[in-house]
């Protein structure tokens, strides 16, 4: 009996090929239309984001809270107003060569700026505190100090937030990662010296955090060290003035800078 089937020829083959055309064909249109209404929507919000940083210039500046929810809103919608600051153009622009960021062409000139004045701040505290506290100072501190203005001047205070603080850290990323942000006991240091803490040396700076202080007895009940290991720690911790020695107690004791300072 014959077979009612019709065998495919090289017509099918063809159909087919100028189908699959045809789809990527309509699919890269598309694309190109999405990307050009994209490209049209990003024009129009740069220009109204420019626009509103320079309206309101003055309040980003001086109102902490209202820096601090323009800096929020920045961040929902994936803008770092500090982003690519470091970048130069490849042909140059102006005098210098350089090109300002992204960001700053759509901010405006005055978010960067207030952000690189504060990190200024930030490194001549933590330079003019690390023979206090070894180069780890608590952000709230930083605050403070920069708060009250450079010693022996009047005026010239910055009413900051501790979240300005970080950002202004973030700035200083282009050093080398000298400035440090970590966290102890659920407080927030700089760390603005180039070594590292080992564990063990983490976990005596946490306890200080939560007691005001340590001794090697305690630190041998507490978390089960050896004496040896107790000792050789606040040896290296007193080496580089993260702690103080207080030897007025019947034990000596060792005190952290940052902790007195809170509680002045």
């Amino acid at each position: 009996m014959a077979s009612n089937r019709r065998g495919v020829g090289l017509s099918a083959f063809s159909n087919a090929a100028i189908s699959s055309d045809q789809y990527a064909r309509h699919g890269q249109q598309l694309r190109t239309t999405h990307a050009d209404a994209l490209a049209n929507q990003l024009s129009v919000f740069q220009a109204a984001l420019h626009n509103f940083s320079l309206t309101h210039a003055k309040d980003i500046r001086s109102n902490p809270s209202f820096r601090a929810e323009f800096a929020r809103m920045c961040n929902a919608i994936g803008v770092d107003p500090l982003a690519g600051s470091n970048v130069k153009q490849s042909g140059g622009a102006g005098a210098g060569g350089k090109a300002g960021s992204v960001w700053a062409k759509m901010l405006g000139s005055s978010v960067n700026d207030f952000y690189f004045e504060l990190a200024v701040r930030v490194v001549e505290v933590c330079r003019e505190t690390r023979s206090e506290n070894g180069g780890m100072i608590a952000v709230n501190e930083v605050q403070k100090r920069i708060g009250k203005g450079r010693q022996g001047l009047v005026g010239g205070g910055m009413d900051v937030t501790e979240d300005d603080i970080l950002r202004s850290i973030e700035s200083l990323e282009p050093l080398g990662g000298m400035f440090k942000v970590q966290v102890l006991g659920g407080g927030r240091f700089i760390r603005s010296v180039p070594k590292e803490l080992n564990p063990d040396q983490s976990k005596v700076l946490e306890v200080i955090q939560v007691l005001g202080y340590v001794s090697i007895s305690l630190l041998r009940d507490n978390l089960g060290w050896e004496r040896a290991r107790a000792i050789a720690v606040m040896d290296d911790l007193v080496a580089d003035s993260l702690v103080w020695v207080d030897t007025q107690a019947d034990e000596t004791e060792f005190w952290s800078p940052a902790s007195m300072h809170d509680g002045a």
